[in-house]
């Protein structure tokens, strides 16, 4: 086995595509550069020990063709020839993939890197926007998801290429700003002695505000799953009510705070599966209104537009659109490919 630089930017076909988060594993096939993306479904990663194991149920025994080469997003950090999920078991050896499933070649990218890879072909269609705003051609977008964990990436647009820009930013901090919130943020369960947020904006995030705002309020009621939270808000339960008014607003500051670090004057884009879920409560104000407010830069802010991803799988369109396309992107591949070392090239 070789670890190195790809063979070559075009990928032997068929390739697998591949969407793995903390909670589920989404897979596609591409079988040929003008092929359709054929969705092969999903298959959860508690259900299986392994990503190879999931492969095989999700694809293989599907009678889908068998894949020769694979792009895999994966919600963690790339780093190592063992890339162990932030929110899950799995650890992912690319390596062993390729022994084990007759691989040629396997590239693994940031889970929030193949979102952003969608974002300059999502279309009216794909999207739910949220407040006003423009959004300006060829700039920078910026697409933050919470769901199992925080993700968040941005895409720049440079030389005539597109660049998605990977990183961990759902760990940035999240402090208390209302007079409300400084008394509910003290109850709120601290990781590492601090509150990131991804403590709150996420779907563990959900339940662990419910539980602070329950204690701050001296509220004896419990709430044990995410999706708990706005079934209760939706049926009139207030604190839930609550719940979903800070978790928008710590949405709209985080997402809020990265538009601006990046001037991503092309849009913020929220993914993720909690935001389609709960879209009434982000168009209700505080999500809009935290985003905004920035001072000195509010103008800036309010001419930024924010939208919820309506697509079912916009990481794996934008695996696709990289598959068929890479020289429209630049997409640094080092320590990120790896090929068995009788392949031969695909030019």
């Amino acid at each position: 086995m070789l670890h190195s630089a790809p063979l070559t930017r075009n990928l032997p076909y068929p390739v697998l595509v591949a969407d793995i988060g903390g909670t589920n594993a989404r897979f596609a096939l591409i079988e040929g550069p003008n092929e359709p993306t054929k969705l092969c479904g999903q298959e959860g990663t508690k259900a299986h020990a392994t990503i190879q194991d999931a492969i095989r149920a999700g694809v293989l025994e599907q009678g889908y063709a068998a894949p020769r080469s694979a792009v895999l997003a994966v919600a963690a950090p790339v780093s190592s020839d063992r890339i162990a999920l932030t929110n899950a078991s799995w650890v992912i050896e690319p390596p062993a993939l390729i022994k084990e499933l007759g691989l040629e070649q396997v590239v693994l990218l940031n889970d929030f890197e193949a979102q952003a890879l969608a974002l300059p072909s999502l279309s009216p269609v794909d999207l739910d926007q949220v407040g006003g705003g423009v959004a300006e051609q060829n700039a920078t977008k910026f697409v933050v998801g919470p769901g199992t964990g925080l993700g968040a990436g941005a895409m720049i647009r440079s030389c005539g290429k597109w660049i998605p820009v990977p990183g961990e930013g759902g760990h940035v901090e999240l402090g208390p700003l209302s007079e409300e919130e400084y008394r509910i943020w003290p109850h709120i369960e601290r990781i590492g002695g601090r509150v990131g947020a991804e403590q709150v904006v996420c779907g563990a995030g959900l339940v662990r505000l419910a539980k602070a705002v329950l204690q701050a309020d001296g509220v004896h009621r419990t709430y044990e799953k995410p999706s708990d939270v706005p079934l209760a808000a939706d049926d009139g339960d207030e604190v839930a009510q609550k719940v979903l008014r800070l978790f928008s607003a710590a949405l709209g500051r985080v997402a809020g705070d990265f538009a601006i670090t990046n001037l991503a004057r092309g849009g913020v884009y929220l993914a993720g599966g909690i935001p389609p879920k709960i879209s009434h409560w982000l168009h209700g104000g505080e999500f809009r209104a935290a985003f905004e407010a920035k001072a000195p830069h509010e103008g800036i802010m309010k001419s930024i537009p924010t939208y919820i991803i309506t697509h079912k799988s916009p990481a794996l369109e934008g695996l696709a659109a990289y598959t068929r396309a890479p020289d429209e992107y630049l997409v640094d591949l080092t320590g990120r490919s790896w090929h068995r070392k009788d392949a031969k090239t695909t030019d």
